[in-house]
């Protein structure tokens, strides 16, 4: 959400910006806030007047009732002042409803004009027009055939998604074995590699209420994403960030504590609305699914600093794990409104021939702080932090990734050497069928 001054003294550029997003029906949205800001003043404004008339008439009334003890007559001019202050108080009754009246339609406009995005980003109009900057680790395709992911895990007797369907219906799996302990073994390393980074562990609240799904998201994305809890004001997040964002709303966080560098685990749940949907067969696009995220609170002027550090965090734990990945930068329409900058990281599948998205990192700017009154105080004053998030890891779809590369031709899969700590010390998972 942008800061309605900087609406009102360059709506040209937030016009500009919009146009740069592929917005073009949110045009007409600038002219009509800024219409509504001023009737908002306005109204604001006589509201201050009256106040101060109230205030002023209050003491003439206090003088003229003790001046009329000694002077009748004052008695009179007294009453009429009285008179005036019940005028005016039914007035600035009906302005101060008219100003939470256009409050709400402001407020209501302002959620869905995009953030001002960053200079860098690539302009484009959707996802096709996202850029590859960098590659990490060389691609490889072995001379076997490596089968779809779900045929890898059934080998392993790791994954049921029939009894899934039965029990939940698409979109939900069952893991078991050496999978789900591969599984769990991923996210394990995920935490403690962040805590080896500075991060602090944290496990968050898995239901937020509809103020902080508000102000952690679009509301498109709120539609497509957020499941809500019938006859509560209850959400189930759809990734950590929600409520580990949301734990700052109406917070005043002292300066001296940023960077808030923080690291949780969370299940995520998502109706996946839209474009892409449920994948039917796997467990690439499902309903729900487990992640360890990495959120930071800081100040302005470091937040792109620290967005180059996050995503470089997630391509150091891939190639620790021997999965090559690459950076892909998102253009200016594939970026969520609320968003300035963003890339994914994208792992390397074997099978596929293709790169597919395993981390998404993104700074906000101040809109998420904007939105959920989160304020820095500083010697200099108070100020709106900046807020960022990406993925650490998301299986099961990162198991996907770790599964195909590396995969060897008898149907065994090699345990990365960092993970196997966290598998008991196996090196090899031999199939069981």
């Amino acid at each position: 959400m942008l800061d309605i001054r900087f609406i009102r003294e360059n709506p040209e550029a937030v016009k500009e910006n919009i146009k740069k997003k592929f917005q073009e029906e949110k045009l007409p949205l600038v002219d009509q806030v800024l219409a509504l800001d001023e009737e908002n003043r306005a109204a604001m404004s006589e509201a201050n007047e009256l106040r101060a008339a109230r205030n002023t008439l209050a003491k003439k009334v206090g003088m003229l009732m003790g001046q009329a003890k000694k002077d009748p007559s004052k008695l009179a001019e007294a009453e009429e002042a009285k008179a005036q202050v019940k005028a005016n108080a039914g007035r600035l009754a009906e302005l101060e409803q008219k100003e939470a009246e256009l409050a709400a339609q402001i407020r209501k406009i302002m959620l869905v004009i995009p953030n001002i995005i960053d200079p860098s980003v690539p302009i484009g109009p959707d996802d096709s027009a996202n850029v590859e900057v960098e590659r990490f680790g060389e691609p490889v395709t072995p001379d076997f055939e490596i089968p779809y992911h779900t045929e890898i895990m059934e080998r392993f007797n790791g994954v049921d998604m029939d009894a899934a369907g039965r029990v939940s219906g698409n979109g939900f799996y069952y893991l078991m074995g050496d999978v789900a302990r591969l599984h769990e073994a991923v996210l394990a390393y995920a935490r403690d590699f962040m805590v080896g980074k500075g991060f602090t562990f944290c496990i968050p609240p898995f239901m937020i209420h509809g103020n902080v799904v508000e102000g952690v998201m679009s509301q498109t994305d709120m539609e497509a994403m957020m499941y809500k809890i019938e006859g509560e004001d209850l959400y189930l997040i759809g990734t950590s960030e929600h409520s580990m964002i949301g734990k700052f709303i109406d917070q005043i966080i002292p300066e001296d504590s940023l960077p808030q560098t923080l690291t949780s685990y969370s299940p995520c749940f998502r109706k996946e609305k839209g474009a892409h949907g449920i994948e039917e067969r796997g467990v690439y696009r499902i309903h729900q699914f487990e992640k360890q995220e990495m959120i930071v609170v800081c100040r302005p002027e470091d937040s792109m600093a620290w967005y180059e550090k996050m995503w470089r965090f997630s391509v150091e734990l891939f190639r620790s794990l021997d999965i090559p990945v690459r950076q892909l930068e998102c253009c200016s329409g594939d970026l969520a409104d609320l968003k300035v900058k963003s890339c994914d990281i994208e792992a390397w599948s074997p099978r596929q021939q293709k790169y597919f998205e395993v981390c998404s990192c993104s700074n906000l700017g101040d809109a998420q702080a904007r939105r959920l009154k989160m304020r820095v105080k500083g010697e200099k004053g108070t100020y709106l932090p900046h807020t960022l998030n990406n993925t650490v890891v998301a299986p099961p779809r990162m198991l996907i990734a770790l599964l195909e590369n590396n995969l060897q031709a008898d149907g065994s899969v090699r345990i990365p050497k960092d993970l196997q700590p966290y598998m008991g010390g196996l090196e090899v998972m031999l199939p069981k069928q």
